[in-house]
């Protein structure tokens, strides 16, 4: 099959997070059709995650080319920029205060970078309710997407943006995401400058984190005064079930996290023992390294589809660079798969060299020197 002009292509992105979204948008910006598949039902059927940072280099950079650059910054939050590192007994160690005019890296909710690039597009490209359960037809097209619910459809381009556990890797890619080792258990606070007025205290403004070398606590403040705590922990990925618990007993996960970090202080246990509602286990995945895939005119990935890696303030970032370097791709190439070149010409070599960099640093996050972790710690990202 002769590979379609993008401006005659039938284009499918799958799963509508930043970077979906993202790639979304700046097609369309430039008159080109496309539709996103994302298997929610809809857009608030759950919970988007805590803030993230988005970078002048990468991620404001894809904001820009979406032309959604202005209402990013009405939305983001400079003084996240804030960020506190703490010793085991709360003692600052070191205190990062954003310049007035700093805007590097402000933050922002997921949710509300969510809605506002939703909002950015036409009605009706997102598609809510299809799961995707597998990428079918020849590799040179057209595609089959079929879907959970038992639809399906013929597309001439799959862009795989569906993270982690992405239905549209096998078609180009046998890897599969490994565990780390290290394991993050979520915990929420709400109303925090009334109801945890000393969490709030130590977390400033923006975010706080404190390690031993075996475990840590990363605190990020979030909008609508809530905190979102990410104890960080190295254990098996099942170390529920090995320790008889289920996500659901709560009071038994805190008493075995109490024990852990005995030796913590009790202000600094609080951000353990305080949290309002359940915990949540995330335990954090990675690809190999290097991880690439023989060039398909058909089928291309973007963000932790194509490099999931530690979460060290590049995940969202990437994947929206990503999604703008293939959306422009399209538009000035004369074929889809000319595009696909080019685009992942650029994309791999540098997923490549950021992987190398950060393989193996999720345990990093347990270093008593603590890093600069970033704020984009969700491991959804």
């Amino acid at each position: 099959m002769t590979s379609p002009e993008p401006a005659h292509a039938r284009i499918s992105i799958i799963g509508a997070g930043p970077g979906g979204l993202t790639c979304a948008r700046i097609l369309q910006q430039r008159g080109i059709a496309v539709t996103v598949y994302d298997r929610d039902s809809g857009p608030g059927a759950r919970n988007q995650g805590g803030t993230l940072d988005l970078h002048a280099d990468n991620g404001q950079i894809a904001l820009r080319e979406a032309g959604l650059l202005d209402e990013f910054f009405k939305l983001a939050r400079p003084e996240g920029q804030e960020m506190r590192k703490l010793d085991t007994a709360g003692t600052m160690t070191f205190h990062h205060v954003p310049e007035a005019d700093e805007l590097f890296k402000p933050e922002i909710d997921r949710g509300q970078l969510r809605t506002l690039l939703l909002d950015s597009l036409q009605p009706g490209t997102v598609q809510w309710g299809r799961a995707l359960d597998r990428v079918g037809g020849p590799a040179d097209g057209p595609r089959q997407l079929s879907f959970a619910d038992g639809t399906a459809i013929e597309t001439d381009l799959v862009i795989g943006a569906d993270g982690a556990s992405s239905r549209v890797r096998p078609a180009v890619s046998p890897a599969v995401p490994e565990y780390t080792g290290v394991s993050f258990v979520e915990a929420w606070f709400s109303d925090v400058e009334n109801r945890h007025p000393d969490i709030a205290e130590l977390v400033g403004s923006g975010s706080a984190g404190a390690a031993d070398g075996e475990r840590g606590l990363f605190a990020q403040r979030n909008s609508g005064d809530h905190i979102r705590v990410y104890i960080i922990r190295r254990a098996p990925v099942d170390w529920l079930a090995m320790s008889g618990l289920t996500a659901d007993d709560t009071d038994c996960i805190r008493a075995l996290l109490v024990d852990e970090y005995a030796h913590w202080s009790p202000r600094m246990r609080q951000m353990i023992t305080t949290n309002d509602g359940p915990y949540v286990d995330r335990p954090l995945f990675a690809l190999p390294v290097p991880h690439t895939w023989e060039h398909n005119p058909t089928v291309t990935l973007l963000g932790d589809a194509a490099h999931l890696m530690p979460p060290l303030g590049v995940g969202v970032n990437l994947a929206m660079l990503d999604a703008s370097e293939i959306a422009l791709a399209l538009a000035n190439a004369a074929t889809v798969d000319d595009a696909i070149r080019v685009y992942e010409k650029t994309m791999l070599p540098r997923s490549i060299e950021m992987a190398k960099a950060l393989e193996g640093a999720a345990e990093h996050l347990l270093s008593a020197d603590v890093p600069d972790f970033g704020n984009d710690n969700d491991p959804r990202s």
